[in-house]
């Protein structure tokens, strides 16, 4: 048996089409099970011993809890029939996501050489298609955000750089890993711009707090991800690396996006100005943020936290470029300091 799709559904909170379905264990063991190694950073493998009910279970003939898939597709799909969708799931499913279930996954994957594993056994599933990729972190994260094992900061920096296409930039971008073997010059940093679709999902600067135990900050950001209702808003992240992309042909502008502090910055306040900073040319960007340096260097660091302040100034900036565009730095500072001061 392969996947066979019985429903399909609407979400209009994720804007996806949701296919429900089902295979069996030794197809999902095939072509569902080696999806969990797509993403380069994949979550830890719980210990064996959390799982040894359901293993043993499963070995018993229990139905194992459906898991969730996601498959993403640059247009909006309207599937003609039951059929057309079976047709399109099986076609593409090499291409999938695991959204929820990976655990089970490795649970089923662990016991499919016992000789009473049931291979022919119905798993459910659903199955997400989406043409936006903000959709599916939104709903990766309501699905898994009382699990342990991967937080919230986790998912969002493996989806960074396993969902945008960084190719289709002229900016180059770097994990950890690639800069380890041999840094490129003028590369952003993958941990940056995790940080900032961090902030632009949560909208919030203030997702990395040390006074704040972990547990509790995960909670947290899991609650600003709800709070901001990110899947209502028109803008998705592909759009914002696009404009940090058009901006960083400005060296000056490029300098400045490639400041961690600025870039979650930017990245929250360009919610704001989305429209205004699409037509604004790279040149200009690039003076406007060159009299925002020369007014942020005039903040005594011995009185503040320059890393929060540059974080919250640099988003009310790109917020209010409309209006502050104009400043000079003097202006800018003074603009500043009543920003401090409240």
């Amino acid at each position: 048996m392969t996947i066979k799709i019985f429903t399909k559904e609407y979400d209009s909170v994720i804007k996806s089409v949701v296919l429900t379905g089902e295979t069996t264990y030794r197809f999902a063991i095939d072509n569902i099970f080696p999806l969990i190694n797509r993403f380069s950073a994949q979550r830890k493998i719980q210990n064996p011993a959390f799982y040894d009910r359901l293993r043993n279970d499963i070995l018993k003939g229990c139905l194992m809890p459906p898991i969730t898939l996601a498959l993403v597709e640059s247009d909006k799909l309207e599937f003609e029939s039951i059929d057309h969708a079976s047709q399109y799931a099986n076609d593409n499913i090499a291409n999938g996501y695991v959204l929820d279930g990976m655990q089970r996954l490795n649970t089923l994957n662990g016991i499919k050489d016992h000789e009473d594993f049931p291979s022919d056994k119905a798993l459910y599933l659903s199955l997400v298609v989406s043409s936006n990729k903000d959709m599916l972190l939104y709903r990766m994260i309501t699905l898994n955000n009382g699990q342990r094992p991967m937080t919230p900061r986790h998912q969002i920096e493996v989806l960074t750089e396993e969902l945008f296409d960084f190719s289709s930039l002229d900016i180059e971008v770097q994990s950890e890993k690639d800069r380890g073997e041999r840094i490129k010059r003028g590369a952003f940093n993958l941990s940056d711009i995790s940080k900032g679709y961090l902030a632009f999902f949560t909208n919030s600067v203030h997702n990395e707090n040390n006074k704040i135990i972990s547990e509790k900050m995960d909670e947290i950001i899991v609650g600003n991800i709800m709070a901001t209702a990110v899947v209502e808003n028109g803008l998705e992240f592909q759009q914002v690396l696009e404009l940090v992309d058009n901006f960083a042909t400005n060296e000056c502008a490029k300098t400045w996006l490639k400041v961690q502090n600025n870039l979650i910055g930017f990245c929250v306040g360009v919610k704001s100005s989305y429209n205004y900073l699409s037509e604004l040319p790279p040149d200009e960007f690039g003076e406007a943020v060159e009299r925002f340096d020369t007014a942020f260097k005039s903040i005594n660091a011995a009185k503040v936290n320059l890393g929060k302040y540059r974080r919250e100034l640099s988003r009310r900036f790109i917020e209010k470029i409309i209006e502050l565009i104009g400043l000079n730095d003097t202006e800018l500072l003074a603009y500043f300091s009543d920003e401090i001061a409240s």
